[in-house]
């Protein structure tokens, strides 16, 4: 049963709204109204010559931090799209695979703290780091959760910060599928921290893990309630758009898609790998925005309480590989990411776009 996990406090989520996290039904805060009749319109190029943008989070001045995952560079690009390269995040690697440079989460104190959350492949596996970023230059590199195995693919990667405060992680099983099943390991998992990198309180096992049994998680998002959506890439069957709740077991490698293993949760939508390949989501406007590589479009789920509507496709090769979407704080609009550069993508560097969607 996929019962939504118990409401927020009341604190959590003004704190959420203020940092533009969560958008809400009534438009509290900087967050947009809803309206779930909308869907993607106008398209247009915010910034190009970009080589596998990866990572993007929002700072409080509406720019975003976005990281490149081959280059290890980290940029800033304004709404305008003004692009200014931050820096380079030290003790990263590749996998000539799908390792690097990942996901990037802006402390939601950042005004504050000037913090800024890094995960990224290193020489003894991948690894979630802090670093400071005070608006223009980038440093204070500190690793605070290690011990996540690597391979040349399924390394998982997105970062960001839940409407509770806590930081949440996406791993992959490095090509290892026992490990998902593994609850001693931090592979296959949803992990959910404190900003030190210690197991946040209310943790299922009292360890990182939140949730377990993925196979290649790379999307998580919250819709409005705090319920937690993640995407994630199967095998050569079935992609998953899972609702995630603490110390459940999503099935892998035992399932891939539905699932009939008693203990085991099944998705709420799946699709042929060849459509999706899913690798960012967000939430907007009553609906979950997938952003698929292989299957090369955005895929639109209207969502109503826990249940996952009829999907509906976007953009189908007209700009290949989607690696990213991520709802604009205080509009309904998204920002949608290629990586078209990357080893599937067969196009030279600087042949990654970032768009602008406008829902309507």
């Amino acid at each position: 049963m996929k019962s939504h996990r118990n409401t927020l406090v009341a604190a959590a989520a003004t704190t959420a709204l203020a940092a533009g996290l969560l958008l809400t039904q009534t438009g509290a805060g900087n967050a947009a109204p809803a309206r779930a009749d909308s869907a993607p319109s106008d398209i247009k190029t915010v910034s190009s010559g970009w080589s596998i943008p990866w990572g993007l989070s929002w700072l409080p001045d509406g720019s975003a931090l976005i990281t490149e995952r081959d280059s290890f560079k980290l940029y800033k690009l304004t709404q305008s799209g003004t692009r200014t390269q931050v820096g380079t995040v030290p003790n990263v690697v590749t996998t000539d695979g799908e390792g690097g440079l990942l996901g990037i989460a802006v402390s939601p104190n950042w005004n504050t703290d000037h913090a800024i959350y890094l995960m990224h492949t290193a020489s003894d596996g991948n690894r979630i780091a802090r670093m400071t970023y005070d608006g223009s230059s980038l440093g204070g590199y500190k690793a605070i959760v290690t011990g996540i195995k690597k391979n040349k693919y399924h390394n998982g990667g997105r970062l960001k910060f839940g409407p509770d405060g806590y930081l949440y992680a996406t791993t992959g099983e490095a090509q290892t599928p026992d490990l998902a099943q593994d609850k001693n390991s931090l592979n296959g998992k949803i992990l959910r921290m404190t900003t030190d990198g210690k197991p946040a309180p209310g943790n299922p096992f009292g360890t990182l893990v939140y949730s377990y049994g993925h196979r290649n998680p790379q999307g998580i998002t919250w819709d409005p309630q705090g319920r937690l959506w993640e995407a994630e890439f199967g095998n050569s069957k079935y992609d998953e758009l899972n609702l995630i709740e603490a110390g459940k077991n999503y099935g892998w490698p035992i399932c891939e898609g539905e699932c009939s293993t008693s203990g085991m949760t099944s998705p709420k939508r799946q699709w042929a790998t060849g459509d999706a390949s899913p690798s960012g989501v967000t939430y907007a406007d009553g609906a979950m925005y997938l952003a698929a590589l292989r299957g090369e479009r955005l895929w639109r789920i209207p969502v109503d309480g826990t249940s996952a509507g009829t999907p509906k496709a976007y953009y189908t090769s007209s700009y290949g590989r989607l690696r990213t979407v991520e709802t604009v704080p205080g509009k309904n609009t998204l920002w949608l990411s290629t990586t078209n550069a990357d080893n599937n993508g067969g196009e030279p560097d600087g042949a990654d776009k970032v768009f602008q969607v406008e829902l309507k």
